[in-house]
Protein backbone atom coordinates (compact mmCIF):
# COMPACT_ATOMS: atom_id res chain seq x y z
CA UNK A 1 0.00 0.00 0.00
CA UNK A 2 1.41 3.54 -1.08
CA UNK A 3 2.16 5.85 1.56
CA UNK A 4 -0.36 8.80 1.90
CA UNK A 5 -0.21 12.56 3.12
CA UNK A 6 -2.47 11.08 6.59
CA UNK A 7 0.45 8.14 7.49
CA UNK A 8 2.81 10.93 7.21
CA UNK A 9 4.89 11.42 10.32
CA UNK A 10 4.50 14.93 11.55
CA UNK A 11 7.47 15.44 12.90
CA UNK A 12 9.21 13.76 9.72
CA UNK A 13 7.59 16.72 7.48
CA UNK A 14 8.05 19.39 9.99
CA UNK A 15 11.61 18.55 9.40
CA UNK A 16 11.65 18.55 6.02
CA UNK A 17 10.09 21.67 6.08
CA UNK A 18 12.81 23.05 8.07
CA UNK A 19 15.73 21.40 6.54
CA UNK A 20 13.75 22.76 2.83
CA UNK A 21 13.53 26.60 3.90
CA UNK A 22 17.56 26.14 4.88
CA UNK A 23 18.70 24.52 1.40
CA UNK A 24 16.02 26.53 -0.94
CA UNK A 25 17.51 29.95 0.84
CA UNK A 26 19.97 31.62 -1.62
CA UNK A 27 19.99 28.89 -4.72
CA UNK A 28 19.54 29.88 -8.12
CA UNK A 29 17.96 26.26 -9.12
CA UNK A 30 16.77 23.11 -7.59
CA UNK A 31 16.40 19.63 -10.56
CA UNK A 32 14.04 18.51 -9.70
CA UNK A 33 13.11 19.85 -6.45
CA UNK A 34 10.14 17.25 -6.08
CA UNK A 35 12.70 14.21 -6.29
CA UNK A 36 15.17 16.31 -3.83
CA UNK A 37 11.20 16.54 -1.60
CA UNK A 38 11.44 12.82 -1.84
CA UNK A 39 14.81 11.97 -1.03
CA UNK A 40 14.89 14.20 2.32
CA UNK A 41 11.71 12.58 3.57
CA UNK A 42 13.18 9.10 2.58
CA UNK A 43 16.44 10.01 4.65
CA UNK A 44 14.53 11.47 7.47
CA UNK A 45 12.52 8.62 7.98
CA UNK A 46 14.98 6.08 7.48
CA UNK A 47 17.97 8.24 9.47
CA UNK A 48 20.07 7.74 6.71
CA UNK A 49 21.54 11.15 5.67
CA UNK A 50 22.24 12.24 1.70
CA UNK A 51 25.54 11.85 0.22
CA UNK A 52 26.40 15.55 -0.95
CA UNK A 53 29.16 16.00 -3.29
CA UNK A 54 31.10 19.28 -4.77
CA UNK A 55 33.98 18.66 -6.71
CA UNK A 56 36.46 20.94 -7.28
CA UNK A 57 39.55 21.27 -9.41
CA UNK A 58 42.23 22.75 -8.16
CA UNK A 59 43.70 24.85 -10.84
CA UNK A 60 44.32 27.68 -8.42
CA UNK A 61 45.60 27.84 -5.19
CA UNK A 62 43.53 31.27 -3.33
CA UNK A 63 40.08 30.69 -2.99
CA UNK A 64 37.54 34.07 -2.55
CA UNK A 65 34.55 34.45 -1.42
CA UNK A 66 32.66 33.80 -4.59
CA UNK A 67 34.43 30.45 -4.44
CA UNK A 68 32.76 30.44 -0.84
CA UNK A 69 29.01 30.66 -2.36
CA UNK A 70 29.21 26.71 -2.82
CA UNK A 71 30.65 26.04 0.83
CA UNK A 72 28.59 27.85 2.62
CA UNK A 73 26.05 25.99 0.52
CA UNK A 74 27.45 22.64 1.51
CA UNK A 75 28.09 23.69 5.89
CA UNK A 76 24.41 23.91 5.38
CA UNK A 77 24.14 20.40 4.59
CA UNK A 78 26.72 19.37 7.35
CA UNK A 79 24.89 21.34 9.56
CA UNK A 80 21.24 19.44 8.83
CA UNK A 81 23.35 15.99 9.31
CA UNK A 82 24.14 15.30 6.07
CA UNK A 83 27.06 13.37 4.52
CA UNK A 84 29.24 15.42 2.82
CA UNK A 85 32.24 14.44 0.43
CA UNK A 86 34.87 17.16 -1.23
CA UNK A 87 35.89 15.72 -4.41
CA UNK A 88 39.86 17.35 -5.02
CA UNK A 89 39.79 16.38 -9.05
CA UNK A 90 43.23 15.23 -9.13
CA UNK A 91 42.62 13.26 -12.25
CA UNK A 92 39.96 16.20 -14.16
CA UNK A 93 41.87 18.70 -12.96
CA UNK A 94 45.04 17.99 -14.91
CA UNK A 95 43.49 18.25 -17.99
CA UNK A 96 40.83 21.35 -16.77
CA UNK A 97 37.24 22.32 -16.89
CA UNK A 98 36.54 24.06 -20.43
CA UNK A 99 33.36 25.47 -18.62
CA UNK A 100 33.25 28.70 -19.74
CA UNK A 101 36.47 28.88 -21.86
CA UNK A 102 37.43 30.48 -25.37
CA UNK A 103 40.33 28.75 -25.89
CA UNK A 104 41.63 24.66 -24.87
CA UNK A 105 43.41 25.10 -21.07
CA UNK A 106 46.77 24.81 -20.63
CA UNK A 107 46.85 21.11 -18.50
CA UNK A 108 48.32 20.94 -15.41
CA UNK A 109 50.57 18.43 -13.72
CA UNK A 110 49.98 16.22 -11.54
CA UNK A 111 52.22 17.48 -8.87
CA UNK A 112 51.09 21.03 -9.36
CA UNK A 113 46.91 19.83 -9.12
CA UNK A 114 48.41 18.08 -5.34
CA UNK A 115 49.72 20.96 -4.23
CA UNK A 116 46.94 23.65 -5.15
CA UNK A 117 44.44 20.57 -3.47
CA UNK A 118 46.41 21.00 -0.55
CA UNK A 119 45.77 25.00 -0.48
CA UNK A 120 42.36 24.31 -1.23
CA UNK A 121 41.52 21.91 1.30
CA UNK A 122 43.12 24.11 3.84
CA UNK A 123 41.03 27.52 3.01
CA UNK A 124 37.87 25.00 2.62
CA UNK A 125 38.32 24.18 5.93
CA UNK A 126 37.85 27.70 6.97
CA UNK A 127 33.71 27.54 5.98
CA UNK A 128 33.48 23.48 5.85
CA UNK A 129 33.57 21.87 9.25
CA UNK A 130 36.71 19.36 9.01
CA UNK A 131 35.53 16.80 10.92
CA UNK A 132 32.49 16.14 9.12
CA UNK A 133 34.14 16.56 5.82
CA UNK A 134 35.32 13.36 4.02
CA UNK A 135 38.02 14.53 1.32
CA UNK A 136 38.48 12.02 -1.81
CA UNK A 137 40.03 11.75 -4.90
CA UNK A 138 38.89 11.17 -8.54
CA UNK A 139 41.78 9.15 -9.31
CA UNK A 140 41.11 6.45 -7.43
CA UNK A 141 38.41 5.77 -9.72
CA UNK A 142 39.39 7.64 -13.26
CA UNK A 143 42.77 6.76 -13.28
CA UNK A 144 42.19 2.60 -13.48
CA UNK A 145 39.34 2.53 -15.92
CA UNK A 146 40.23 0.52 -18.94
CA UNK A 147 39.80 1.96 -22.85
CA UNK A 148 37.02 -0.49 -22.76
CA UNK A 149 35.12 1.14 -19.95
CA UNK A 150 36.50 4.62 -21.85
CA UNK A 151 34.79 3.40 -24.96
CA UNK A 152 31.15 2.73 -22.82
CA UNK A 153 31.57 5.94 -21.08
CA UNK A 154 31.84 7.63 -24.58
CA UNK A 155 28.73 5.88 -26.11
CA UNK A 156 26.30 7.41 -23.81
CA UNK A 157 26.78 10.79 -25.18
CA UNK A 158 26.57 12.18 -28.81
CA UNK A 159 28.89 14.96 -30.43
CA UNK A 160 25.62 16.77 -31.14
CA UNK A 161 24.73 16.97 -27.30
CA UNK A 162 28.33 17.97 -26.87
CA UNK A 163 27.75 20.77 -28.80
CA UNK A 164 24.77 21.83 -26.59
CA UNK A 165 27.16 23.46 -24.51
CA UNK A 166 27.45 27.04 -25.01
CA UNK A 167 30.94 27.05 -24.72
CA UNK A 168 31.78 24.67 -27.36
CA UNK A 169 29.07 25.76 -29.60
CA UNK A 170 30.75 29.39 -29.41
CA UNK A 171 34.51 27.89 -30.69
CA UNK A 172 32.56 25.44 -33.03
CA UNK A 173 31.03 28.67 -34.76
CA UNK A 174 33.94 30.43 -35.02
CA UNK A 175 36.58 27.33 -35.99
CA UNK A 176 37.99 27.77 -32.51
CA UNK A 177 39.90 24.39 -32.38
CA UNK A 178 38.24 21.70 -29.40
CA UNK A 179 40.34 19.24 -28.38
CA UNK A 180 39.03 15.61 -28.21
CA UNK A 181 39.85 14.95 -24.48
CA UNK A 182 37.82 18.61 -23.62
CA UNK A 183 34.40 16.44 -24.66
CA UNK A 184 35.48 13.75 -22.17
CA UNK A 185 35.57 16.07 -18.82
CA UNK A 186 32.27 16.34 -18.21
CA UNK A 187 31.82 12.60 -19.30
CA UNK A 188 34.40 12.28 -16.08
CA UNK A 189 32.67 14.43 -13.86
CA UNK A 190 29.66 12.76 -14.81
CA UNK A 191 31.34 9.23 -13.89
CA UNK A 192 32.62 10.94 -10.32
CA UNK A 193 28.45 10.91 -9.66
CA UNK A 194 28.06 7.13 -10.51
CA UNK A 195 31.61 6.35 -8.31
CA UNK A 196 30.61 8.49 -5.14
CA UNK A 197 26.77 7.33 -5.33
CA UNK A 198 25.68 10.94 -4.73
CA UNK A 199 21.75 12.06 -4.21
CA UNK A 200 23.09 15.61 -4.41
CA UNK A 201 26.09 17.46 -5.93
CA UNK A 202 26.26 21.65 -5.46
CA UNK A 203 28.08 23.67 -8.39
CA UNK A 204 27.74 27.50 -9.64
CA UNK A 205 25.04 28.39 -12.15
CA UNK A 206 28.40 27.63 -14.96
CA UNK A 207 27.97 24.03 -13.87
CA UNK A 208 24.82 22.82 -15.14
CA UNK A 209 26.01 21.00 -17.90
CA UNK A 210 28.02 18.93 -15.99
CA UNK A 211 25.66 18.54 -13.25
CA UNK A 212 22.90 16.82 -15.32
CA UNK A 213 25.53 15.17 -16.74
CA UNK A 214 25.50 12.81 -13.62
CA UNK A 215 22.27 12.69 -13.50
CA UNK A 216 22.24 11.19 -17.23
CA UNK A 217 25.09 8.73 -16.63
CA UNK A 218 23.51 7.74 -12.86
CA UNK A 219 20.45 6.61 -14.75
CA UNK A 220 22.55 4.99 -17.65
CA UNK A 221 24.78 2.69 -14.56
CA UNK A 222 21.55 1.55 -13.16
CA UNK A 223 21.50 4.36 -10.12
CA UNK A 224 18.55 6.79 -8.57
CA UNK A 225 19.48 10.16 -10.49
CA UNK A 226 21.33 12.83 -8.04
CA UNK A 227 19.69 16.13 -7.46
CA UNK A 228 21.45 19.49 -9.18
CA UNK A 229 21.72 22.48 -6.39
CA UNK A 230 23.22 25.25 -8.41
CA UNK A 231 23.89 28.37 -6.83
CA UNK A 232 24.03 31.84 -8.17
CA UNK A 233 27.80 33.62 -9.33
CA UNK A 234 28.60 36.33 -6.70
CA UNK A 235 29.52 39.39 -7.90
CA UNK A 236 33.28 41.20 -7.35
CA UNK A 237 33.21 44.79 -5.22
CA UNK A 238 32.83 46.54 -8.29
CA UNK A 239 29.03 45.18 -8.68
CA UNK A 240 29.11 44.63 -11.79
CA UNK A 241 31.34 41.40 -12.82
CA UNK A 242 31.68 37.73 -11.63
CA UNK A 243 34.28 38.02 -9.15
CA UNK A 244 37.60 37.46 -9.79
CA UNK A 245 41.29 38.20 -9.08
CA UNK A 246 42.07 38.59 -12.86
CA UNK A 247 39.56 41.44 -12.63
CA UNK A 248 40.75 42.64 -9.36
CA UNK A 249 37.74 42.80 -7.75
CA UNK A 250 38.06 40.17 -5.32
CA UNK A 251 38.03 39.41 -1.39
CA UNK A 252 40.43 36.67 -0.97
CA UNK A 253 39.51 34.74 2.49
CA UNK A 254 43.11 34.43 3.21
CA UNK A 255 43.51 38.65 2.55
CA UNK A 256 44.70 40.41 5.75
CA UNK A 257 41.63 42.03 7.86
CA UNK A 258 42.28 45.82 7.44
CA UNK A 259 41.64 44.60 3.43
CA UNK A 260 38.54 42.45 3.76
CA UNK A 261 37.01 44.95 5.72
CA UNK A 262 37.87 47.54 3.50
CA UNK A 263 37.01 45.87 0.31
CA UNK A 264 33.64 44.81 2.10
CA UNK A 265 32.92 48.34 2.70
CA UNK A 266 33.08 49.06 -0.87
CA UNK A 267 30.61 47.09 -3.00
CA UNK A 268 27.34 49.04 -3.75
CA UNK A 269 24.61 48.84 -1.21
CA UNK A 270 22.46 46.80 -3.73
CA UNK A 271 24.20 44.27 -3.18
CA UNK A 272 24.51 43.86 0.78
CA UNK A 273 21.56 41.24 1.02
CA UNK A 274 23.27 39.07 -1.69
CA UNK A 275 26.61 38.89 -0.01
CA UNK A 276 24.74 38.24 3.43
CA UNK A 277 22.71 35.37 1.50
CA UNK A 278 25.75 33.57 0.24
CA UNK A 279 28.55 34.33 2.16
CA UNK A 280 28.13 34.65 5.70
CA UNK A 281 26.05 32.39 8.13
CA UNK A 282 22.58 34.46 9.34
CA UNK A 283 20.06 32.90 9.26
CA UNK A 284 16.69 32.74 7.17
CA UNK A 285 15.02 34.35 9.72
CA UNK A 286 18.15 36.86 10.56
CA UNK A 287 18.37 37.84 6.97
CA UNK A 288 14.75 38.72 6.42
CA UNK A 289 14.86 40.97 9.49
CA UNK A 290 17.86 42.78 7.87
CA UNK A 291 16.28 42.77 4.52
CA UNK A 292 13.02 44.50 6.25
CA UNK A 293 15.26 46.91 8.32
CA UNK A 294 17.07 48.07 4.83
CA UNK A 295 13.69 48.30 2.97
CA UNK A 296 11.88 50.33 5.14
CA UNK A 297 14.57 52.17 7.08
CA UNK A 298 14.95 51.35 10.14
CA UNK A 299 18.61 50.15 9.60
CA UNK A 300 20.95 52.21 8.12
CA UNK A 301 23.26 51.01 4.90
CA UNK A 302 26.50 51.92 6.15
CA UNK A 303 25.75 50.27 9.48
CA UNK A 304 23.81 46.83 7.74
CA UNK A 305 27.73 46.98 5.45
CA UNK A 306 30.05 47.58 8.90
CA UNK A 307 28.23 44.39 9.99
CA UNK A 308 28.53 42.45 7.17
CA UNK A 309 32.46 43.71 7.05
CA UNK A 310 32.44 42.39 10.77
CA UNK A 311 31.46 38.99 10.20
CA UNK A 312 33.05 38.37 7.28
CA UNK A 313 36.62 39.25 8.73
CA UNK A 314 35.53 37.30 12.09
CA UNK A 315 34.70 33.92 10.08
CA UNK A 316 38.24 33.90 8.74
CA UNK A 317 40.18 35.80 11.00
CA UNK A 318 38.60 35.80 14.11
CA UNK A 319 36.38 38.40 16.20
CA UNK A 320 39.57 40.18 17.63
CA UNK A 321 41.02 40.83 14.29
CA UNK A 322 37.29 42.07 13.31
CA UNK A 323 37.24 44.51 16.02
CA UNK A 324 40.57 45.79 15.16
CA UNK A 325 39.96 46.49 11.11
CA UNK A 326 36.78 48.13 11.84
CA UNK A 327 38.75 50.35 14.11
CA UNK A 328 41.17 51.00 11.38
CA UNK A 329 38.48 51.51 9.17
CA UNK A 330 37.16 54.34 10.95
CA UNK A 331 40.24 55.72 11.88
CA UNK A 332 41.68 55.85 8.37
CA UNK A 333 38.59 56.24 5.85
CA UNK A 334 35.87 57.93 8.16
CA UNK A 335 38.18 60.57 9.83
CA UNK A 336 40.86 60.86 6.67
CA UNK A 337 43.68 59.83 9.14
CA UNK A 338 46.77 57.43 8.15
CA UNK A 339 47.61 54.54 9.91
CA UNK A 340 49.76 53.87 12.20
CA UNK A 341 51.04 50.47 11.44
CA UNK A 342 52.15 51.20 7.31
CA UNK A 343 54.89 48.84 5.66
CA UNK A 344 58.38 50.15 5.12
CA UNK A 345 60.11 49.50 1.65
CA UNK A 346 63.66 50.93 1.66
CA UNK A 347 65.04 52.79 -1.72
CA UNK A 348 68.15 54.07 -3.02
CA UNK A 349 67.98 57.93 -2.56
CA UNK A 350 67.20 60.10 -5.35
CA UNK A 351 64.48 61.29 -8.04
CA UNK A 352 61.79 58.45 -9.14
CA UNK A 353 59.65 58.86 -11.85
CA UNK A 354 55.89 58.21 -10.18
CA UNK A 355 54.91 55.53 -12.24
CA UNK A 356 58.50 53.30 -11.36
CA UNK A 357 57.95 54.30 -7.54
CA UNK A 358 54.51 53.16 -7.78
CA UNK A 359 55.93 49.75 -9.25
CA UNK A 360 58.70 49.84 -7.10
CA UNK A 361 57.02 49.94 -4.34
CA UNK A 362 54.64 47.08 -4.75
CA UNK A 363 51.36 49.53 -4.77
CA UNK A 364 50.77 48.64 -8.45
CA UNK A 365 51.37 45.61 -10.03
CA UNK A 366 52.30 47.24 -13.06
CA UNK A 367 53.43 50.38 -14.82
CA UNK A 368 49.89 50.63 -16.89
CA UNK A 369 48.07 50.74 -13.71
CA UNK A 370 50.17 52.90 -12.30
CA UNK A 371 49.39 55.12 -15.07
CA UNK A 372 46.01 54.36 -14.53
CA UNK A 373 45.69 55.03 -10.97
CA UNK A 374 47.53 59.04 -11.16
CA UNK A 375 45.13 59.87 -14.18
CA UNK A 376 42.29 58.80 -11.97
CA UNK A 377 43.55 60.80 -8.86
CA UNK A 378 44.17 57.64 -6.70
CA UNK A 379 47.90 58.53 -5.72
CA UNK A 380 48.51 60.97 -3.14
CA UNK A 381 52.34 61.88 -1.23
CA UNK A 382 52.52 63.07 2.42
CA UNK A 383 48.47 63.31 1.66
CA UNK A 384 49.22 65.71 -1.35
CA UNK A 385 47.17 64.52 -4.53
CA UNK A 386 49.63 63.42 -7.59
CA UNK A 387 47.85 63.72 -11.15
CA UNK A 388 50.78 64.34 -13.32
CA UNK A 389 51.72 60.60 -15.17
CA UNK A 390 55.67 62.45 -15.76
CA UNK A 391 55.87 63.80 -12.48
CA UNK A 392 59.27 62.98 -10.61
CA UNK A 393 59.77 62.58 -6.82
CA UNK A 394 62.15 63.45 -4.94
CA UNK A 395 62.54 60.88 -2.36
CA UNK A 396 62.53 61.85 1.37
CA UNK A 397 62.91 59.54 4.29
CA UNK A 398 59.64 58.96 6.23
CA UNK A 399 57.57 60.11 3.01
CA UNK A 400 53.96 58.27 2.64
CA UNK A 401 52.47 56.94 -0.35
CA UNK A 402 48.93 56.00 -1.03
CA UNK A 403 46.80 54.47 -3.54
CA UNK A 404 43.33 54.27 -3.70
CA UNK A 405 42.37 54.20 -0.02
CA UNK A 406 43.97 51.47 1.37
CA UNK A 407 47.28 50.77 0.47
CA UNK A 408 49.89 52.81 1.72
CA UNK A 409 53.70 52.73 1.81
CA UNK A 410 56.23 54.52 4.18
CA UNK A 411 59.80 55.01 2.50
CA UNK A 412 63.19 55.06 4.35
CA UNK A 413 66.16 55.86 2.84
Amino acid sequence: MSETVEQRDPKVEQELQRQLTVIRQGTAEIVPEDELIKKLRRSLTTNKPLIVKLGVDPSGADLTLGHTVVLNKMRQFQNLGHRVQLLIGDFTGMIGDPTGKSETRKQLTREEVLENAKTYAEQAFKVLDPEKTEILYNSSWLAPLTFKDVVRLTSTMTVARMLEREDFQKRYSTNLPISLHEFLYPLMQGYDSVAMEADVELGGTDQKFNLLMGRMLQKEYGQEQQIAIMMPILEGIDGVQKMSKSLGNYIGINEPPNEQYGKTMSIPDELMVKYYELVTDVTVDELGKIRKGLADGTLHPRDAKMRLARTIVARYHGEEAARAAEEHFKTVFQQGAIPEDIPEVRLEPGDYWIVKLLTDTKLCPSNGEARRMVLQGGVKINQEKVDNVDARVHLEDGMILQVGKRKFVKIRL
